[in-house]
Protein backbone atom coordinates (compact mmCIF):
# COMPACT_ATOMS: atom_id res chain seq x y z
CA UNK A 1 0.00 0.00 0.00
CA UNK A 2 2.49 2.26 1.04
CA UNK A 3 4.84 1.42 -1.93
CA UNK A 4 1.57 2.31 -4.27
CA UNK A 5 1.31 5.93 -2.60
CA UNK A 6 4.78 6.41 -3.38
CA UNK A 7 4.45 5.68 -6.91
CA UNK A 8 1.53 7.49 -7.99
CA UNK A 9 3.44 10.72 -5.67
CA UNK A 10 6.28 9.82 -8.03
CA UNK A 11 4.56 10.18 -11.28
CA UNK A 12 1.76 12.59 -10.26
CA UNK A 13 5.07 14.71 -9.52
CA UNK A 14 6.14 14.31 -12.96
CA UNK A 15 2.89 14.92 -14.16
CA UNK A 16 2.36 18.18 -12.33
CA UNK A 17 4.92 19.79 -13.12
CA UNK A 18 5.06 18.59 -16.96
CA UNK A 19 1.52 20.65 -17.11
CA UNK A 20 3.26 23.53 -15.28
CA UNK A 21 5.48 23.40 -18.22
CA UNK A 22 3.46 22.95 -20.86
CA UNK A 23 1.06 25.89 -19.15
CA UNK A 24 4.30 28.86 -19.84
CA UNK A 25 5.15 27.17 -23.51
CA UNK A 26 1.73 26.75 -24.90
CA UNK A 27 -0.57 29.31 -23.62
CA UNK A 28 -2.30 32.15 -24.93
CA UNK A 29 -5.10 34.34 -23.96
CA UNK A 30 -7.15 33.50 -27.10
CA UNK A 31 -7.75 29.89 -26.44
CA UNK A 32 -6.75 27.55 -23.74
CA UNK A 33 -4.21 25.47 -25.82
CA UNK A 34 -2.03 24.39 -23.09
CA UNK A 35 -5.31 22.46 -21.06
CA UNK A 36 -6.70 20.89 -24.25
CA UNK A 37 -3.24 19.72 -25.35
CA UNK A 38 -2.41 18.45 -21.76
CA UNK A 39 -5.83 16.56 -22.13
CA UNK A 40 -5.69 15.42 -25.13
CA UNK A 41 -2.39 13.96 -24.82
CA UNK A 42 -3.05 12.43 -21.09
CA UNK A 43 -6.21 10.88 -22.33
CA UNK A 44 -3.40 9.41 -24.91
CA UNK A 45 -1.05 8.24 -22.70
CA UNK A 46 -4.26 6.61 -21.04
CA UNK A 47 -5.04 4.82 -23.73
CA UNK A 48 -1.43 3.65 -23.91
CA UNK A 49 -1.20 2.14 -20.66
CA UNK A 50 -4.77 0.83 -20.86
CA UNK A 51 -4.22 -1.24 -23.93
CA UNK A 52 -0.72 -2.26 -22.84
CA UNK A 53 -2.20 -3.61 -19.47
CA UNK A 54 -4.49 -5.58 -21.36
CA UNK A 55 -2.34 -6.93 -24.04
CA UNK A 56 0.69 -7.59 -22.27
CA UNK A 57 0.17 -9.21 -18.54
CA UNK A 58 3.63 -8.64 -18.04
CA UNK A 59 3.04 -4.74 -18.11
CA UNK A 60 4.09 -4.59 -14.59
CA UNK A 61 0.78 -3.04 -11.36
CA UNK A 62 3.72 -0.80 -10.80
CA UNK A 63 3.80 1.16 -14.53
CA UNK A 64 0.56 0.81 -14.08
CA UNK A 65 -0.09 2.99 -11.16
CA UNK A 66 3.17 5.23 -12.21
CA UNK A 67 1.77 6.31 -15.08
CA UNK A 68 -2.05 6.17 -15.38
CA UNK A 69 -3.25 7.51 -11.64
CA UNK A 70 0.27 9.14 -10.95
CA UNK A 71 1.26 10.90 -14.15
CA UNK A 72 -1.80 10.84 -15.62
CA UNK A 73 -2.93 11.71 -12.47
CA UNK A 74 -0.87 14.22 -11.95
CA UNK A 75 -0.58 15.99 -15.99
CA UNK A 76 -4.55 16.00 -16.14
CA UNK A 77 -7.82 14.40 -14.80
CA UNK A 78 -9.55 14.48 -17.93
CA UNK A 79 -7.22 11.22 -18.91
CA UNK A 80 -9.33 9.11 -16.18
CA UNK A 81 -12.67 11.10 -17.07
CA UNK A 82 -11.75 9.67 -20.92
CA UNK A 83 -11.25 6.05 -19.92
CA UNK A 84 -14.25 5.72 -17.44
CA UNK A 85 -16.50 7.35 -20.20
CA UNK A 86 -14.85 4.76 -22.49
CA UNK A 87 -15.35 1.72 -19.96
CA UNK A 88 -19.13 2.86 -19.57
CA UNK A 89 -19.28 2.47 -23.74
CA UNK A 90 -17.50 -0.40 -23.64
CA UNK A 91 -19.96 -1.86 -21.11
CA UNK A 92 -23.05 -1.09 -23.55
CA UNK A 93 -23.84 1.31 -20.54
CA UNK A 94 -24.58 4.45 -23.52
CA UNK A 95 -26.94 6.37 -21.39
CA UNK A 96 -25.13 6.24 -18.18
CA UNK A 97 -21.92 7.16 -20.59
CA UNK A 98 -23.82 10.27 -21.89
CA UNK A 99 -25.09 11.17 -18.54
CA UNK A 100 -21.76 10.83 -16.94
CA UNK A 101 -20.47 12.74 -19.90
CA UNK A 102 -23.11 15.65 -19.91
CA UNK A 103 -23.60 16.40 -15.85
CA UNK A 104 -19.64 15.95 -15.58
CA UNK A 105 -19.43 18.89 -17.74
CA UNK A 106 -22.00 21.17 -17.01
CA UNK A 107 -21.87 20.47 -13.44
CA UNK A 108 -18.28 20.86 -13.36
CA UNK A 109 -18.56 24.38 -15.14
CA UNK A 110 -21.19 25.39 -12.92
CA UNK A 111 -19.32 24.71 -9.80
CA UNK A 112 -16.27 26.58 -11.53
CA UNK A 113 -18.96 29.58 -11.48
CA UNK A 114 -20.22 28.59 -7.96
CA UNK A 115 -16.88 28.72 -6.51
CA UNK A 116 -15.57 32.09 -8.51
CA UNK A 117 -18.85 33.72 -7.24
CA UNK A 118 -19.07 33.22 -3.95
CA UNK A 119 -14.92 34.48 -3.76
CA UNK A 120 -15.60 37.13 -6.19
CA UNK A 121 -19.24 38.15 -4.36
CA UNK A 122 -18.14 37.96 -0.88
CA UNK A 123 -14.41 39.08 -1.40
Amino acid sequence: MLKNILLVGLGGGIGSVLRYAASLLINTKYFPYATFTVNIIGCFIIGLVFGLSIRDEAFLNNWKIILASGLCGGFTTFSAFSLESLGLMQSGKFGIALSYISLSIVLGILATFAGYQLIVKNG
